[in-house]
């Protein structure tokens, strides 16, 4: 192995499809997303039913690489709550991956599928910043009512690796930089990120800003009301908010250049719910800046909806009065799983135990 460019294979499974790539250092060789026939799919009792299937696609695309990998790493899915990192594949994470614990989503595949490829390679296996990754402190946990806690499920693999691009950028080192950093896609994350540690964060399927086409947090009682007025039933009602809120059910599509040509088009509505959305993004940024005492090195600004200037600039007028804002658009996330990757193998890190 060539400890400056290692070879490590990469897996991000999707619900309909698996992006794979293969990295030399930090350099992606090949990279494709393998989409999978979604009658093939429906012949599959839940996710882990596929399993032999995804693993056989991803083990032929590695195959036709002819490169024999120093890792596999993964992006990691619904595990236990855990600390941000590199982490190696243990059993334990495979049993927790299998049962679900947190849920059921297609990125509980990935420690599974690496491990298997790195056995068949003979190399380790590692996932990096899966989504319950928790940081918090102690007052970030409480809800208002003891029997529901503010739990930390978010971005983390794309607000941990933008915030280390901005520490860089800045000149500072990670572990003393404190940034806001606001991921904007399907769903919305905004964090404070203190010496690289995420110590607050709205959980995207249920609470902060409305996006594209989920709720975000809604009035309580209005809420409740709807749970028992007989209209809806609780598999509606779940995805009135996680998939069929926000710029969906007020403007009915959920494509921001959409509603940026309706905009430009004179649309008052469209206008007035972009801005509402940059409106309520902008209040949590406000909120999450309170966490640091007001001390932001920067605001960031990440994910796909990062790449719409207009919305980028209705939030920034509002919160550039806090710290400069730097924008990383996109969700790059398969560089990132090799960075975690490469930090390992080069000496940099210890990677964790799970």
């Amino acid at each position: 192995m060539s400890v400056d460019s290692p070879h490590v294979v990469i897996i991000n499974p999707g619900s309909t499809s698996t992006k794979i790539a293969l990295a030399k250092g930090e350099v992606l060789c090949q990279s494709e997303t393998l989409r999978h026939d979604v009658a093939i799919l429906q012949q599959y009792a839940g996710i882990w039913k596929q399993f032999p299937y995804r693993l056989e696609v991803c083990s032929e695309w590695c195959e036709k690489t002819g490169v024999r990998p120093d890792a596999v790493v993964a992006r990691g899915g619904l595990l236990r709550p855990l600390e941000g990192g590199t982490y190696n594949v243990s059993e334990k994470m495979l049993d927790d991956a299998r049962r679900n614990i947190q849920g059921e989503h297609a990125s509980n595949l990935g420690c599974a599928l690496a491990f298997e490829l790195a056995e068949r390679h003979q190399c380790p296996a590692f996932i990096v910043d899966p989504v319950s990754v928790d940081e918090f402190e102690p007052l970030a946990r409480y809800s208002g009512h003891p029997l529901i806690e503010r739990k930390s499920l978010s971005h983390a693999l794309n607000m941990h690796a933008v915030a280390r691009r901005a520490a860089t950028d800045l000149g500072k080192p990670f572990a003393e930089c404190d940034v806001v950093v606001a991921h904007i896609g399907g769903g919305i994350s905004v964090a404070p990120v203190r010496g690289g540690r995420i110590i607050d964060v709205n959980d995207a399927s249920s609470d902060g800003p409305f996006s594209s086409e989920r709720s975000g947090g809604l009035p309580l009682q209005q809420l409740i009301s709807l749970c028992f007025s007989g209209t809806y039933s609780e598999t509606e009602l779940r995805e009135m908010v996680r998939s069929r809120g926000g710029l969906l059910a007020y403007l009915g599509t959920n494509d921001l250049k959409e509603v940026e040509r309706r905009i430009a088009n004179a649309d008052a509505a469209a206008r007035q719910a972009f801005e509402a959305m940059a409106y309520q993004i902008a209040k949590e940024i406000g909120a999450m800046s309170t966490v640091l005492n007001g001390n932001v090195d920067a605001i960031l600004f990440t994910g796909g909806g990062a790449y719409s200037k207009i919305l980028v600039a209705l939030i920034e007028q509002r919160v550039r009065f806090i710290a400069p804002v730097r924008v990383y658009a996109g969700e790059d996330e398969m560089a990132a799983l090799a960075e975690g990757a490469l930090r390992v193998l080069r000496g940099d890190e210890e990677a964790k135990e799970y």
